[in-house]
């Protein structure tokens, strides 16, 4: 038994214990060691039950009077029991535990912590946990203020509560961990050299301490130390990342200076002005390509902001210098729409544009017919004569195909966080130099974040909207407001614009239950609520050419209403929509929210967000109404950072990757030290040959939950 031992081959655990396990992401051991506690509860006062006040969380010690199953009317079950500490009965209360009668029986003696309540007059506790006594001691009020189990496990103590998944509680967890902790903690060594360390606990002491302290004190003590490391290796392994990059000789150090007049023509006959913020991350974007090594740039913008001008201002130096774009969006949607939108950007330039998706590829006949035009080539080009591949090639990951031919590429442009990871290090390492990269991504991050996740990438914003587009007015709709709501749509609809309706996401992935909520959604609002207008549905489960068909007709005006999951990228530029209706808001971070809220407003129309959460609970209503005050992007970021975590940052399809399980983001002395160690070590060996612990750490977690 090891660290890296399945938990499916363990006794005592199994098959239907580990795919339970396999939904926390615990596979392994050493998975289920570092599966943290998230709260405590403290059921360390040990009391009479005449002693505890109402509402006080207690451990009380005695007899077991009666228990008995009690089924109510509606076929649900009651365990009840009356409890006896020698100073007043208890009920305890227990719900679809009907089991407990043939483990608890009268007359056995249990350890009991819970929240005291009263009950008809009667002291009560619901839910509560108990430990059997197997040894009775002196049955004394002076023993009764100590427990009486010798190591108690979930009573009687600072209580580890872990995050949990239906069928698999913290109890289970808590006696699973307490059994295999001892025997693993002394196969563990401790990575971290003493320098870096310094006063900080020993691992394995942290790893006990953090599942079972003995106070308060020392679960800080654990969480400070084991914090420490999550992002120390984020940090090691970023700032390891970088250093190896930058030591890739380049596919080819571009020329701007020999391009300067074809490029100023290029920008100035944009059928609009560029921001001052666009032109600034263009400029940082060719001091990268002048360099001897390979661009790794992150560019970050609001929807809306003009990012994709930015990638074909990038593309177009690129096709200057003779060298192909491949420009890769995480849905075919986004991919016909970036296109279409460079396809119209370079229509009066000889620039191919093609697109290669698992549904279409592009042909030598697909190609425009400027492509005759190509042989007129710039004459200080340095590349080989042109073949029928286009020069910007637009898809998804079907172009890591090893079918496209992908010699002569000079410049891989990624959309909407998708980064390239395994895929990006497998296209590279069959290249003697490697191309530039440019990453762009809508969703605001906190510059904690940034910092910490992405410290590898230069990092550009922009941060300036263009001139004319007015804020999107967003209200938070009450339920009882809703048949409002939909007579001010009807009306805007009537007077010309377009609608979208954002069902909520009921799942990470878009499974047949998420499609199914938003067919009956359609059908509702076809039948009882807009039956004189075109609706139209769009989800991830129907075909590339339906969907295409689908976006097409919204686009051409024939459809007014757009009714769509919330896991298919809307990211479609329909300018006369001024309308985003979003259900279930409350499921949605602030930041995503603001990134629906930017598929409106795209022209000077007023155009409207209505947020309909799906209850009335007070502190939701207050966290949604902050997009009725806040528009910036960042700001609402560092607000889910504050109020949810980074996972509603990056939306729950990507919580996992980024969520930190015990530090946080929003440390930023913990932040800045951790980066200061990387460094350190980095700058004394930056192989790790001299730390091959560090190495094998870092081989691991890069493997698995870095951010690629």
């Amino acid at each position: 038994m090891n660290l890296n031992s399945s938990l499916l081959s363990i006794p005592g655990i199994g098959s239907y214990f580990s795919w339970k396990l396999k939904k926390l992401n615990l596979n392994t051991l050493e998975d289920l060691i570092y599966h943290f506690p998230f709260r405590y509860d403290d059921f360390s006062a040990i009391k009479h039950t005449l002693e505890a006040q109402i509402g006080d969380k207690v451990t009380i010690i005695g007899e077991v009077w009666s228990i008995k199953n009690i089924y109510t009317r509606y076929g649900k079950v009651l365990t009840q029991a009356i409890f006896n500490d020698g100073t007043s009965p208890v009920t305890l209360t227990w719900f679809n535990s009907a089991w407990l009668t043939k483990q608890i029986k009268a007359g056995d003696r249990l350890q009991v912590s819970g929240k005291i309540s009263k009950y008809k007059n009667r002291f009560s506790i619901m839910m509560p946990v108990w430990e059997k006594i197997s040894e009775i001691r002196n049955n004394t009020p002076a023993s009764r203020t100590k427990s009486e189990i010798r190591n108690p496990l979930h009573t009687g103590r600072l209580v580890p509560v872990y995050p949990e998944t239906e069928g698999l509680s913290s109890k289970w967890l808590r006696a699973k961990i307490s059994f295999f902790l001892p025997k693993i903690l002394p196969q563990i060594e401790d990575p971290l050299p003493n320098r870096i360390k310094e006063n900080m606990l020993d691992l394995t002491k942290a790893l006990g301490q953090v599942h079972f302290p003995s106070s308060w004190g020392e679960i800080e003590k654990a969480r400070q130390r084991l914090g420490f490391d999550e992002l120390f290796y984020l940090q090691l392994a970023t700032l390891k990342s970088r250093h190896d990059w930058e030591l890739k000789p380049t596919i080819e150090k571009f020329q701007i200076s020999n391009f300067k007049f074809q490029i100023v023509n290029f920008l100035d006959n944009l059928p609009f002005k560029l921001t001052t913020a666009q032109q600034k991350v263009i400029d940082e974007i060719m001091v990268d390509f002048e360099k001897t090594t390979p661009m790794n740039r992150l560019v970050q913008g609001e929807v809306g902001s003009g990012k994709t001008v930015v990638a074909a201002a990038a593309a177009f130096i690129a096709y200057l210098n003779g060298f192909k774009t491949l420009y890769m969006a995480p849905t075919e949607i986004l991919a016909f729409q970036h296109y279409t939108t460079l396809s119209d950007l370079f229509k009066s330039f000889s620039v191919g544009v093609g697109i290669y998706t698992g549904s279409r590829k592009f042909t030598s006949s697909s190609l425009r017919a400027k492509r005759s035009n190509l042989k007129k080539k710039i004459a200080s080009s340095p590349s080989a004569p042109r073949n029928d591949v286009p020069d910007i090639i637009v898809g998804t990951h079907a172009l890591l195909s090893s079918k496209l031919p992908t010699e002569n590429v000079g410049l891989v442009i990624v959309d909407e966080q998708q980064r390239f990871g395994v895929e990006q290090r497998s296209l590279l390492r069959s290249k003697a130099k490697v191309p530039h990269f440019l990453t762009m991504t809508a969703t605001p991050i906190p510059r904690t974040v940034a910092l910490t996740l992405y410290g590898d990438l230069d990092l550009s914003i922009i941060d300036k909207l263009p001139k004319g587009r007015k804020k999107v007015k967003t209200y938070v709709v009450p339920n009882k407001k809703r048949s409002d709501a939909y007579k001010f749509i009807e009306k805007k609809v009537r007077a010309g614009g377009q609608v979208y309706i954002i069902t909520p996401l009921i799942e990470e992935s878009e499974t047949m239950l998420a499609v199914k909520a938003v067919k009956v959604e359609f059908e509702r609002l076809k039948k009882e609520i807009f039956p004189k207008l075109n609706l139209g549905l769009l989800h991830g489960r129907l075909k590339s050419k339906e969907k295409e068909q689908v976006i097409s007709d919204f686009k051409d005006g024939k459809i007014n209403i757009l009714v769509s999951t919330s896991v298919v990228e809307v990211g479609v530029d329909v300018k006369n929509a001024t309308i985003m209706l979003i259900e279930g808001a409350e499921r949605f971070g602030l930041a995503q929210l603001h990134q629906l809220r930017g598929r409106v407003g795209r022209e000077e129309k007023q155009s409207y967000c209505l947020l309909f959460p799906s209850t009335e609970e007070s502190s939701i209503k207050s966290r949604l109404k902050n997009l009725e005050r806040i528009f910036d992007g960042l700001k609402l970021a560092e607000l889910d950072l504050k109020i949810r975590g980074s996972g509603e940052i990056f939306g729950a399809r990507q919580s996992g990757r980024f969520e930190l399980k015990i530090a946080s983001f929003q440390d930023l002395n913990l932040i800045e030290k951790t980066r200061a160690a990387a460094k350190q070590i980095l700058a004394e060996d930056s192989t790790l040959a001299k730390y091959p612990q560090l190495a094998l750490k870092l081989e691991t977690i890069t493997s698995g939950a870095m951010p690629d």
